[in-house]
């Protein structure tokens, strides 16, 4: 999952803030806050920890709701920003008179139950345990503002907001509480768990240029033809061509492959000089919409893996070391390894090739069990029984939580066409309209979190983020009779 787009890791600057209407001095957003959240909410017995949230009353007036964001599977303090009206979750506020909270998920940055990410500490992370924490930080949490102990729902509505894993978190959250939370703000939010999940490359292969696009499948299928036939030399000779030739196991060697794609999500640039690599012949000619074919992707892919990528981001390759020691850091915190364990143990959300029939960007000799050897290595023991299962994991999530079928009123889903990880939202292909004539579906020419800030240099994202704001204001005028 990627960071927001808003991510500050030195926090904001923000020192004096006034009321909007007031103008007296409220408290800034740089202030953290510690509420004592239970370790284990189906346990209590077990005691609490401190879980860390920010806040800002900056825009409230009395009647107004609690919107309360969560960046989920990231350290916290560096999205403070989301309780300014720039940002959807603080546009909300703004818009509603409503209080601003930034919290952080169990297990990331400093809010961890336990001093480690070991496997045994890690049993209490899971999507379950997640939303109750939301909920009984709602129920039982007395915000630091004047008459912050009367908050609490049922006294005020509840407004969740967030985006990717946390705007599943959020469609969740109203589906299955809307006692506790009125209304959701669910951001590309990733709602349907899917264990094989090739749709992630398929739509990037969808929004790359006609060149690329024709030019990495090529490549990606003559690499499947020569692994087909498994002569030991040309098998040799496909690895060399990457300076990969030292990768013993097939599965380890594709699953490297497929690294450049996450630059598609993560800096695009980088993904568009990966393409001008394969694209841009060495005399500066352009290949046409069809590409340079199989020959020359091959080539030229192989000699951006050589000079490029290989010596600016790979590490260890082998999935089939049980003791090497990239497996079993427990130290914590550790983003990466707090969000595999949710992967192992609910969503799934592995890479694999594409079903035959489709062109794919992802070799299909990288199957489910890659992934699922590296969840036994990372976690040994801990995913026994049934929890070995990416599939069987990913089906009890949209069982218990209704995925792309949550009829709930009150949520919006915003989604954008060029988001990678469209095929697990409510946009996802063949995915039927809401029948609830309360809940919102929107979409826009926008990519992951694309919509998280306020924007006026894309005019669909904005003509989307006006009729969200819009639809919650005029839901919130409906229900509760109130206009600031």
């Amino acid at each position: 999952m990627p960071l927001d787009p808003l991510y500050n890791p030195d926090g904001d600057q923000t020192t004096t803030l006034s009321h909007f209407t007031t103008q007296q001095n409220v408290q800034d957003h740089e202030t953290t806050y510690y509420f004592d959240q239970l370790i284990d909410h189906f346990h209590p017995e077990k005691g609490t920890f401190k879980q860390r949230y920010w806040h800002s009353d900056e825009y409230y007036k009395s009647g107004g709701p609690v919107v309360l964001f969560t960046p989920g599977e990231q350290k916290a303090d560096g999205f403070t920003s989301r309780l300014d009206k720039s940002t959807m979750s603080g546009a909300f506020a703004h818009a509603l008179n409503g209080s601003g909270v930034v919290i952080e998920h169990r297990f990331f940055g400093e809010s961890n139950p336990y001093p480690d990410l070991s496997s045994e500490s890690l049993l209490v992370h899971t999507v379950e345990q997640a939303i109750e924490d939301m909920v009984y930080f709602a129920r039982n949490v007395k915000l630091p503002q004047p008459g912050g102990d009367k908050l609490a729902p049922g006294n005020t509505a509840w407004i969740m907001v967030g985006c990717s894993y946390p705007g599943a978190l959020t469609s969740f959250l109203v589906d299955r509480h809307p006692d506790v939370f009125w209304a959701g703000y669910a951001a590309s939010a990733v709602v349907q768990s899917i264990a094989n999940f090739w749709g992630y490359s398929d739509a990037i292969r969808q929004n790359t240029p006609a060149n690329c696009s024709a030019d990495i499948a090529a490549a990606i299928n003559y690499v499947d033809s020569v692994l087909e036939n498994n002569d030991t030399a040309e098998v040799h000779a496909v690895k060399a061509n990457f300076g990969l030739q030292e990768v013993v196991h097939v599965d380890d060697f594709v699953a490297a492959l497929k690294s450049p794609l996450n630059y598609y999500q993560s800096n695009h640039t980088l993904y568009e000089q990966f393409c001008d690599a394969l694209e841009v012949d060495d005399d500066g000619s352009v290949a046409p919409a069809s590409g340079f074919g199989q020959e020359h992707a091959f080539k030229a892919m192989g000699k951006y893996w050589k000079e490029t990528y290989y010596p600016r981001c790979m590490s260890s390759l082998g999935t089939h070391n049980a003791s090497s020691t990239r497996w079993n850091n427990t130290a914590a915190p550790n983003s990466g390894r707090s969000w595999k364990w949710l992967q192992c143990r609910n969503f799934g959300f592995f890479p694999v090739g594409a079903p035959e029939g489709y062109p794919s960007f992802v070799s299909r000799f990288l199957k489910l069990d890659h992934s699922e050897r590296s969840c036994e290595y990372d976690f040994p023991g801990a995913l026994h029984g049934t929890l070995r299962s990416p599939v069987l994991n990913a089906l009890k999530v949209n069982s218990d939580h209704n995925g792309w079928n949550t009829t709930r009123p009150h949520l919006i889903f915003a989604n954008g066409w060029r988001d990678p990880w469209r095929q697990a939202t409510v946009a996802a292909d063949g995915v039927q309209a809401s029948h609830s004539d309360k809940q919102l579906r929107l979409i826009a020419d926008g990519a992951h979190c694309s919509d998280s800030f306020i924007t006026h240099s894309n005019k669909q994202i904005e003509a989307l983020q006006q009729t969200a704001i819009q639809r919650m204001v005029d839901w919130f005028v409906e229900d509760f009779g109130w206009v600031h």
